[in-house]
C-alpha cells in the first residue's frame, strides 16, 4: 500500500486551508430591502484598502441605516475609477454611472459591470477578481430575464432583479507583469494557502503517486482516470471527455 497522496491530505489536513486571519473580512453588496427596491440608498466611500490575498482592491461604503439610527459599512470590490469621499447610490431608481449598484434589469445592452449577482439578493457573486467584467448582452421580452456574458466569454441567463456594480473590478492587467523569480510566487501565495512549490507526480515514487516512478521521469499510463476512482488514484484528468489542445 502507498502513501496518502497530496490530493487526499488536502481535504483533511489543515496545514491546506486558506490564511484568513489578517484578511478584511467578506465582499457583499447591500442586503437588498425595500429602500433599495422601490428607490435608492446613498451611500460614502470612506476607505479604499488592500485586502491580503485578494489582487482587487476593496473600498469600504458607509450607509444610514433606513430603520435604525446609526451607520452600517458595506465592503465592495473597487472599480476602476472609484475614489474616497464619493457618493455611490443603490437601489432601482439609482442612476447610471460608475460605482452605482443597480439592478441587471434597469441596465441598458451593453453595460459593463462587476460583482453581478448570481440569484436576486445572494449580494455578488460573479466578476470579482481584478479587472474582471461582466456585460449585459441583452434582455427578455418581458423584463424578467437577462442575459449577461461573463469574464470567460460564456453567456448566462440570470433574473433581471440581480444586482450588480457599474464599472470593471479594479486592478486590472496584474497578471502582465512577469514573475521573473521564485521568491514572488513565494510571497503570492504565502497569503493565499498552501499550494506552492508543486512536485510533479512524474518526479516522485511509485509509493507517493500513481505518476512516480520508471527509469526516466514519465507517467507511463493515459493520464486519463474515472470518474469512480477510488481517492488514491485520482490524478490526472479526471473524467476528460476529450483531451489535448483546443484546435
Amino acid at each position: 500500500m502507498g502513501r496518502v497522496i497530496r490530493g487526499s491530505r488536502k481535504g483533511k489536513s489543515l496545514i491546506f486551508t486558506a490564511k484568513t486571519r489578517l484578511r478584511k473580512g467578506a465582499v457583499k453588496l447591500r442586503a437588498v430591502d425595500y429602500a433599495e427596491r422601490h428607490g435608492f440608498m446613498k451611500g460614502l466611500v470612506k476607505n479604499i484598502i488592500h485586502d491580503p490575498g485578494r489582487g482587487a482592491p476593496m473600498c469600504e461604503v458607509v450607509f444610514h441605516d433606513p430603520y435604525r439610527y446609526k451607520l452600517t459599512k458595506e465592503k465592495w470590490v473597487a472599480v476602476e475609477g472609484l475614489h474616497t469621499g464619493q457618493f455611490v447610490y443603490c437601489g432601482s431608481k439609482a442612476q447610471l454611472s460608475v460605482g452605482n449598484c443597480l439592478p441587471l434589469g434597469k441596465m441598458p445592452e451593453g453595460t459593463v459591470m462587476s460583482m453581478c449577482e448570481d440569484k436576486a439578493a445572494d449580494r455578488g457573486r460573479l466578476a470579482r477578481a481584478s479587472g474582471c467584467s461582466c456585460m449585459v448582452v441583452g434582455h427578455s421580452d418581458d423584463g424578467k430575464k437577462t442575459r449577461i456574458r461573463l469574464p470567460s466569454g460564456s453567456r448566462k441567463t440570470v433574473p433581471s432583479t440581480c444586482r450588480a456594480i457599474v464599472g470593471i473590478a479594479a486592478g486590472g492587467g496584474r497578471m502582465d507583469k512577469p514573475v521573473l523569480k521564485a521568491g514572488n510566487n513565494f510571497h503570492k501565495y504565502k497569503v493565499k494557502r498552501n499550494c506552492w512549490p508543486k512536485v510533479r507526480g512524474c518526479a516522485m515514487n511509485p509509493v507517493e503517486h500513481p505518476h512516480g516512478g520508471g527509469n526516466h521521469q514519465h507517467v507511463g499510463h493515459p493520464t486519463t482516470i474515472a470518474r469512480a476512482a477510488v481517492p488514491g488514484q485520482k490524478v490526472g484528468l479526471i473524467a476528460a471527455r476529450r483531451t489535448g489542445i483546443l484546435r
